[in-house]
């Protein structure tokens, strides 16, 4: 109980400092900034969904035991979308990302026209895994048995100026169905007059006019890479493998929560989770940079025996 109660003073603690640091005027995002931002009732979503069955075995026989099947989300990676190459927002991981002779400039195009809005925009990519496990660990760990993420912590998922054939050119997935036929894999809805962009193809080019909806399109489009395998693009699996007791999170799809949310981390730090398109204000950022964290959902239920025999879920 002693050993609870300091668990809940520490999460009580950092969760203030991330209700001060989202009331405090944009900066620059530092790993420091992202610590306390794991700190979210909202994005966690902790609950107990099942019973878990195992059968442990002694020398004086076999028997059946249970566990509690839990299931909540953990913030995998920090996905950042920025105009500027080499100018990754997250300050310490910035040297990551640097122009490159195959991918140097960024930005948007323009019409060279004053009256005329920009043709199209251009936004780099980064998912790096987030640091802030050992501080979520302890306050998931606070609502009782917690699992382990497919993330390492400042690990390079995908770095969009290494992947500059595919980012910048759309080689292959220019000739996908998804990238030609109109409806399909898209973020928003066109009935609805709120369509924000297409996932493929997955590169860095987006015709928008909002800078806040394109760098979202994009970062879906990362985030939607690195949670499959296989794909033709230079990257590494955010992906973990599933085991006894334990089912990870699956690939990202677009305005499915199930499948994962976003966490604001800046312009403007949210204390909640959301997924594109989301109705919350959308902060445009001055340099045209942003990041969420990625928080993706896991299951998993203490061992108990040598066996496992199977779960029921209670839905």
């Amino acid at each position: 109980m002693r050993h609870r109660s300091f668990l809940c003073r520490q999460s009580r603690r950092l969760l203030s400092a991330l209700l001060l640091i989202t009331c405090l005027p944009a900066v620059a995002l530092t790993t420091a900034t992202l610590l306390p931002s794991t700190l979210s009732p909202d994005c966690l979503d902790y609950r107990v969904v099942g019973v878990c069955y195992w059968l442990q075995c002694t020398p004086f026989g076999c028997r059946v035991r249970t566990s509690v099947k839990v299931r909540h989300y953990i913030p995998d990676a920090v996905v950042s979308a920025y105009s500027n190459t080499g100018q990754n927002p997250w300050l310490e991981v910035r040297p990551m990302g640097m122009p490159n002779p195959m991918a140097k400039a960024g930005g948007d195009g323009t019409t060279n026209q004053e009256h005329e809005n920009n043709l199209a925009k251009f936004k780099n990519a980064d998912v790096i895994g987030h640091p802030g496990g050992a501080v979520f660990s302890q306050f998931a760990s606070a609502s009782g048995y917690s699992c382990k993420g497919a993330g390492s912590a400042f690990a390079p998922y995908f770095l969009s100026t290494l992947d500059a054939l595919a980012w910048r050119n759309n080689v292959p997935e220019m000739v996908y169905p998804e990238s030609l036929v109109p409806g399909q894999r898209e973020i928003g809805n066109r009935s609805s007059l709120n369509l924000w962009g297409t996932v493929y193809p997955r590169g860095g080019f987006l015709h928008q006019a909002d800078d806040y909806k394109a760098a979202a399109v994009i970062a879906q489009r990362a985030g939607d890479i690195v949670t499959r395998r296989g794909q033709p693009h230079v990257y590494q699996p955010l992906l973990a493998s599933a085991s006894a007791g334990y089912w990870p999170a699956g690939a990202l799809l677009e305005s499915d929560a199930k499948t994962g949310k976003w966490q604001a981390l800046t312009p403007r730090l949210s204390p909640s989770c959301a997924v594109f398109p989301n109705t919350t204000p959308l902060v445009q950022a001055k340099q045209g940079d942003y990041a969420w964290a990625l928080w993706r959902p896991y299951s998993c239920c203490r061992k108990r025996g040598q066996v496992f025999l199977g779960s029921t879920d209670f839905n």
